[in-house]
């Protein structure tokens, strides 16, 4: 039961205005059409919804995933991408039931924002012919594809294309500064369809006539004996929509208070959308996370706003579909513009140049490769770079402390720990790399403690720190200050210092003064922070156990 079926409701209806014009675009993208775009949103949206591991997930046809089916749309048609959708949903399924999904958050940051980087802008590369009004000349690669659009722009200009696309991105991006709550990519298309109606702009081409209503499912499209030819391209499509739906769910619950996904049952929900959505003639769907932030953003609580917001798509497609054929392309173009442009975010890619060189390298080699190459291969090569530079500063590290040039620290607290859980307060040592590979295991338990008021991070055994441990840290951090406990650090090292500081981090730890060089300081600033809140400690009640609250260590 939805806890504010209301809230729930306004809010769906929110995510379906934003998520009409991404649809529409991401469908004429994919080289589908419009009203697979639209189906997908419908069909697919609703089925992640009832059946998937988040709350607040909202799912549909995304531009990561129309980077991914260009190429198969130029090689095997409109009929192989809705196999290869069929196929993925079943691989889906597959992961699930392997209870595959918790391993997708070693994923290094690094990975990710390169990946989102190279998806942005192949995206806004594909937009190319559309916002120049020139008819598309396909291709699988986005490169040749948009020189040669501009090689025909420059032979018989379409300036009234030209003008459409720039003034929807242009309101999109302003508008987002402005008023963020106001979705102003509907608000945009609909000025430049009434735009092109009444000024007879001719050369705008629109996206044409829509049924009005879901066409009868149909298996019609199937080709067994291409499955074979189909099975990487499902592959990859399998591996896409696991990424960015799990990041997708890491980042509704990062934005929430008490909400958490459960990554294999999301798994099993994106596969049965995938499994559904070919059905009916719709692409290959993952969660969105642009429109999933704008859910929780607008409030939403439970699975009714998903519901509603595709719920909400179907009506357009039932009740409007007139309306919605007069929309020039052009238009779609441009909210597919601003939406590459929004996806950077420089904060975010200027923290990972900063946190190491190995982090920045990362993060070029994986958007390189996601321009060049194609996705898939970008998070493998992103991935097996991001391993190698991990194990050569493990070893280097390893060789560090054989000489012994790590400082020995004293021995055992237990009887100081024991005092200070009477006090709710909770010291943690963390020892050895602080990298992606070893840091979601020890910091998802972090977030959870319960029964303190105070953590304190014991870091001077820390070896190395890259930008996911930093970031990992950071998010484990707000979660216990929002629910109340503060987090005290002692003993960061210079060499942690610019990972933590690029992240922001350094400045959470430092809210406060809640930095220490020793322990025994944090420990001290600990009690003070008590006295000042007015939070004595509760010696009547019964010691609780200090061995499930012992020190734990990083895995190595």
């Amino acid at each position: 039961m939805a806890r504010h079926p209301r809230r729930d409701l306004l809010a769906g209806m929110t995510v379906a205005i934003v998520a009409l014009p991404l649809a529409l675009g991401f469908g004429v993208s994919s080289g589908l059409g419009a009203e697979a775009g639209l189906v997908t949103a419908v069909v697919a949206g609703a089925l992640a919804a009832v059946f998937g591991g988040s709350n607040l997930q909202v799912s549909g046809p995304t531009g990561a995933m129309t980077v991914v089916l260009v190429p198969i749309v130029a090689r095997f048609g409109p009929g192989g991408v809705l196999t290869v959708g069929l196929m993925a949903g079943v691989l889906l399924i597959a992961l699930a039931l392997l209870r595959a999904g918790r391993y997708m958050r070693y994923v290094p940051a690094p990975v990710v924002e390169g990946f989102t980087l190279g998806i942005a802008c192949v995206i806004g590369l594909q937009q190319v012919p559309h916002a120049l009004g020139v008819a598309e000349s396909g291709g699988e690669k986005v490169l040749p594809v948009a020189w040669r659009a501009v090689q025909a722009f420059a032979a018989a200009p379409n300036w009234s294309a030209v003008a459409l696309s720039l003034g929807v991105a242009g309101v999109m991006l302003a508008g987002a500064r402005w008023r963020p709550a106001v979705p102003f990519s509907i608000v945009a298309v609909v000025a430049a369809t009434l735009a092109a109606q009444l000024l007879h702009l001719d050369a705008a081409a629109t996206i044409g006539d829509l049924p009005s209503g879901l066409p009868a499912p149909s298996l019609a499209f199937l080709d067994v004996s291409a499955l074979g030819s189909l099975l990487a391209p499902a592959v990859a499509v399998a591996a896409l929509a696991a990424l960015e739906s799990l990041l997708s769910a890491t980042v509704a619950d990062g934005m929430t208070v008490g909400q958490r996904h459960d990554p294999d049952r999301e798994l099993f929900g994106q596969g049965v959308a995938n499994l559904a959505a070919p059905l009916f003639g719709g692409i290959p769907a993952t969660a969105a996370i642009a429109r999933t932030a704008v859910n929780v953003r607008s409030g939403a609580s439970s699975r009714l706003a998903a519901l509603t917001h595709a719920a909400v798509l179907a009506a357009v497609v039932f009740a409007a579909a007139p309306l919605v054929s007069a929309i020039p392309l052009a238009a779609l173009a441009g909210v597919l513009l601003a939406t590459a442009v929004r996806m950077v975010e420089v904060g975010a890619l200027r923290a990972m140049a900063r946190a190491t060189r190995s982090d920045a390298a990362v993060l070029v080699l994986t958007a390189a490769a996601t321009l060049v190459l194609d996705l898939v291969y970008a998070v493998i090569i992103g991935l097996v770079v991001a391993g190698a530079l991990a194990l050569r500063a493990v070893a280097a590290q390893a060789r560090l402390d054989e000489v012994g040039l790590r400082p020995d620290l004293p021995g055992g607290h237990s009887d100081e720990e024991h005092a200070l859980l009477a006090e709710h307060i909770v010291a943690y040592r963390i020892d050895g790399p602080l990298f992606f590979a070893a840091a979601h295991r020890f910091l998802l338990e972090l977030s959870e403690v319960s029964d303190v008021r105070v953590v304190i991070l014991r870091m001077s055994r820390v070896t190395t720190v890259d930008a996911t441990g930093a970031l990992v840290l950071k998010d484990a951090v707000e979660k216990l200050n929002r629910r109340g406990i503060a987090v005290l650090a002692s003993g960061i090292r210079p060499g942690q210092r610019q990972a933590l500081e690029s992240v922001g981090a350094l400045a959470l730890l430092r809210h406060e003064g809640r930095e220490y060089a020793t322990t025994p300081e944090a420990i001290a600033g600990a009690r003070r922070h008590l006295e000042h809140a007015g939070l004595l400690p509760a010696r009547h009640h019964p010691l609780p156990d200090p061995r499930p609250h012992r020190i734990r260590k990083a895995p190595r």
